[in-house]
């Protein structure tokens, strides 16, 4: 009889789930300040009283004007998020796929965008409150007199059900369904097919460096197709009530007032914000798995 080890053990759709938030997670701890970054960029507007240059400028007037901690501003709504976002649409992206493929290991390309679309619009459903939550604090200038101003994240949620409805907290949830489609589709399906051709025609094995070079991969090409949406997407969620009638509405006015350019508005940031979160989250991930199916498989073993 053969001995069966941990590394021949499939991780399970427990372990992938719990995996994936605590992943998520530890990515948005090393990242947030440019995450913060790319969201004041995105929602300065033409005529600003604060002047952002640049990521690192960004960062820099930050800490300057209101301190260190501002750019940490909607971190725990930011690991609420990822707790329930990233274990939803990374955690069960194997799962949906295989449920697809009815329990083939063999997906095609449409399969697998299916299954990213499926579970990030699962995820966007559950967890958009907290992405509301996230990006009002990030976007709120304390140099700005007329921003609202939150307390804390109790009090973000209470302040926003109590002005806007329940609705406001679900506030941008179509362009948030579409850009998590987008993100889920090109970052789950790029990574998948970087790290099988990788394995299939070079040297390297199921490990760091493989799981390093497809997380960059997944991460530069992600930035590419949805900052468009992310940008749309994060102006709508920090108006004000009435400012925009619609999604389309805040697109529009971009595109006249600002001109094209400004559905790339934060790409520097975006792109080092998802490339590095993506490395971290990634790397992180398979690590999770693999020793959570390792101790799961240890302690199965001696019972």
């Amino acid at each position: 009889m053969v001995k069966v080890g941990p590394a021949d053990v499939a991780p399970s759709a427990a372990v992938k789930f719990v995996g994936a938030g605590t992943a998520a997670c530890i990515a948005d701890l090393l990242t947030f300040p440019l995450d913060t970054a790319k969201v004041r960029l995105q929602v300065k507007k033409k005529r600003s009283a604060v002047n952002y240059r640049g990521v690192f400028g960004t960062i820099t007037t930050m800490v300057r004007t209101e301190g260190p901690r501002s750019l940490y501003r909607g971190l725990v709504a930011g690991l609420q998020r990822q707790m329930g976002f990233a274990s939803v649409r990374i955690g069960l992206y194997d799962s949906v796929k295989q449920f697809y493929t009815k329990g083939s290991d063999h997906a095609g390309i449409g399969t697998r965008l299916l299954a990213g679309c499926t579970t990030g619009a699962m995820a966007v459903a559950f967890a958009q409150p907290t992405d509301v939550v996230k990006v009002r604090f990030q976007a709120q200038a304390r140099s700005s007199t007329h921003a609202r101003h939150y307390c804390s994240t109790i009090d973000a949620y209470k302040t926003i059900a109590k002005e806007e409805g329940i609705r406001g907290l679900w506030k941008g949830t179509a362009p948030n369904i579409a850009r998590s489609a987008i993100v889920n589709c090109t970052e789950l399906v790029t990574y998948d097919f970087i790290k099988e051709t990788l394995l299939r025609s070079t040297p390297l094995t199921d490990n760091l460096p493989c799981h390093f070079v497809s997380a960059f991969g997944a991460g530069l090409c992600t930035t590419l197709i949805a900052s468009p949406v992310d940008v749309v997407k994060t102006r709508y969620m920090n108006s004000s009530l009435g400012q925009y009638n619609s999604v389309l509405t805040c697109a529009a006015n971009m595109m006249t007032k600002e001109g094209p350019l400004a559905f790339y508005k934060g790409f520097m940031p975006s792109f080092l914000r998802l490339g590095s979160w993506n490395v971290v989250m990634f790397v992180t991930y398979e690590q999770l798995k693999r020793a959570m199916t390792t101790a799961n498989h240890s302690c199965t073993t001696t019972q």
